[in-house]
């Protein structure tokens, strides 16, 4: 590592355990921002206020994506939008947003959920990890480096590959990690630097002074809890925000920008099992004054600008989120004037800029040209074949064989580790999701990359033991995900799921017991025939559930199952495991493991016959 940089870390660390961190200085202002000098108008009136205006650039969700490319289809990203996605597009907006405004007049800042999401970052955490002994830089590293960040917050799944990868990440990074809701468990101070302080040169008056303040998710407490359970505690934004703002601003601090990885909706996916508002960005505008922006990130939207009133000041604060994985780039503009001897933010607002519209940074693909290639050779490789062609297709609605073989191999690895043991009688059964629609595994050989697009999340697997009745809780929880139609209504499937926003990766499938989901009814009423080895389940009996890791610490609020006994544990992820079992057999057939074990029904009869 560079001395300067090594220094700069150092510094980082040092600031953030004293609660602040580094200033950042700029230089002197372009023309285009320029604050007026005239001496006097027309009319003799004294002279015109000063003004300054700048630009902060900001992104989201990257999750990982460099290059505009798809490493599970093996070819250049596209969707039916025509989104473009990578931080190569995004560094051409960025370049391009800097010659117009002057460098020097912007800054650029991320919202966090880096470093998980695309095959090469999770290369470059697991294959070949960044925590070697003389191991690589990290990809994103090395790209937000080039590019110029200023600054990001922390996502829940820069936590994933837990806290040695993403302190080795922050080590690597030229730009510091913010996070202050992310605490020390012992002592409560922030755990990463808060926030960072950037000064920004103009013709006239002083520096304009620009705190970032960043934000995580405290659902971390629950996803990420194996990685941060007795390390770190992921207190409320609003909380935090309350305490932080107004140091901010009594330290000097001209605009205050918040970077939230948190969405605006006020909601949390989680229930109550934490005192914490998952997507609280709204909540923050709306309760904490001395707030001018927030980036918000976590819930993967396009917000081009959102105001909202805060309640103690009745002023505007200005939201934005430019979706994810580099498809946009949101442009918050301050026009600030000097009065009183300060600067005052007069205007803000933002849009944001879409990627597809530019091509990517040669510069950026060139500098990361080696480890892509790397990554697409990985990928790529052959681990069996298959006797069939299976979809993700219509698996939302649908028991799919594909989905099937998830479960498969879940079944057979948990029943392999309690064999011999004391729960080695219990029957086992299984849960999955459709994680993507567009989900494949060919006729024929089988690659890496089929399997790790079947199952994008690093999720492991967990068992836990339920009862007969509270499987029955389960799937009633899980079939809300339904729209209500009404038997002899017109069946949309583009409109049948997903109902109240409950997204796909919130649904599961069980497999090993058999039921039908009867649409008809109101949900908590829907399970119906719930049947295992041909008889009705017995609401005393006892099942280990075959779980990932997220839904067993409480992902999703499915009830029961965060309580539940765990009677085995994986540190490994469940593609690995699906990886190995293909390997092993060498090939795969759905005759010998897929059946029908649940379907959509309206009053007895199935919404999709076979």
């Amino acid at each position: 590592m560079p001395k300067d940089r090594l220094k700069r870390r150092t510094f980082l660390e040092r600031s953030a355990a004293a609660g602040a961190t580094v200033a950042v200085a700029a230089g002197a202002a372009s023309p285009a921002a320029a604050a007026e000098r005239t001496p006097a108008n027309s009319h003799g009136r004294g002279p015109r206020p000063k003004r300054y205006s700048f630009t902060v650039m900001g992104t989201t969700d990257l999750h990982g994506n460099v290059f505009n490319w798809d490493y599970f289809t093996d070819k250049e990203f596209d969707d039916k939008d025509h989104n473009d996605v990578g931080l190569a597009k995004i560094s051409t907006l960025v370049e391009r947003v800097r010659r117009e405004k002057g460098r020097r007049n912007t800054l650029l800042i991320d919202a966090g959920d880096t470093i998980q999401g695309t095959q090469l970052s999770y290369y470059y955490a697991k294959v070949d990890p960044i925590t070697a002994r003389r191991g690589p830089v990290h990809p994103m590293a090395q790209a937000m480096n080039a590019i110029g960040y200023d600054a990001a917050a922390l996502g829940n799944h820069e936590f994933n590959y837990g806290i040695p990868v993403l302190r080795k990440f922050e080590e690597q990074c030229d730009f510091p990690l913010l996070g202050a809701n992310a605490l020390d468990a012992k002592t409560l101070r922030p755990a990463f630097a808060p926030y960072s302080m950037h000064r920004l040169r103009t013709p006239c008056g002083r520096d304009v002074r620009v705190a970032v303040l960043g934000l995580t998710n405290p659902g971390i407490a629950i996803w990420d809890k194996l990685n941060v359970g007795g390390k770190m505690v992921f207190p409320g934004l609003e909380e935090q925000a309350a305490k932080w703002v107004p140091r901010l601003r009594s330290m000097g601090a001209d605009v205050v920008i918040v970077s939230a990885h948190s969405g605006s909706s006020g909601t949390s996916s989680y229930g109550d099992q934490l005192p914490y508002v998952e997507n609280a960005a709204g909540l923050v505008a709306e309760q904490v004054p001395g707030i001018d922006a927030i980036l918000v990130g976590h819930a993967h939207t396009e917000i081009a600008e959102h105001f909202v009133v805060n309640k103690e000041t009745g002023k505007r604060v200005v939201l934005s989120e430019p979706l994810k994985w580099g498809q946009r780039l949101t442009l918050f503009d301050f026009d600030l004037v000097w009065e009183r001897g300060r600067w005052t933010v007069e205007r803000a607002g933002s849009t944001v800029l879409n990627s597809n519209t530019v091509a990517e940074d040669r510069r950026i693909t060139r500098l990361l040209g080696d480890e892509h290639r790397k990554v697409v050779a990985y990928v790529n490789q052959v681990i069996g074949t298959s006797a069939v062609a299976m979809t993700t297709a219509e698996a939302a609605w649908k028991d799919e064989p594909i989905i099937d073989l998830i479960n498969h191999v879940q079944i057979e690895t948990v029943r392999a580790a309690l064999a011999g043991g004391e729960f080695a009688e219990l029957p086992v059964l299984s849960q999955a999701s459709c994680f993507s629609r567009t989900a494949a595994i060919p006729a024929g050989e089988v690659t890496i990359r089929d399997a790790a697009g079947l199952y994008v999340f690093e999720n492991t697997l967990e068992a836990r033991v339920l009862t007969g009745a509270q499987l029955k809780d389960y799937l009633e929880f899980s079939a809300r995900y339904y729209a209500r139609t009404a038997p002899g209504a017109p069946v949309d499937p583009a409109k049948l799921t997903n109902a109240d926003g409950v997204p796909d990766y919130n649904y599961d499938a069980v497999a090993g017991v058999t039921y039908d989901v009867d649409i008809a009814q109101p949900a908590g009423s829907r399970i119906v025939d719930l049947s295992f080895d041909g008889k009705p389940v017995d609401p005393a009996a006892r099942f280990v559930l075959a779980v990932n890791n997220y839904r067993a610490s409480g992902g999703g609020n499915f009830p029961h199952v965060a309580a539940a006994r765990q009677v085995w544990a994986n540190s490994e992820e469940i593609r690995n495991t699906i990886i190995d079992w293909v390997r092993e057999q060498g090939s795969v057939d759905p005759a010998a493991f897929a059946s029908v074990g649940w379907r959509l029904t309206r009053a007895g009869e199935p919404v999709f016959p076979a």
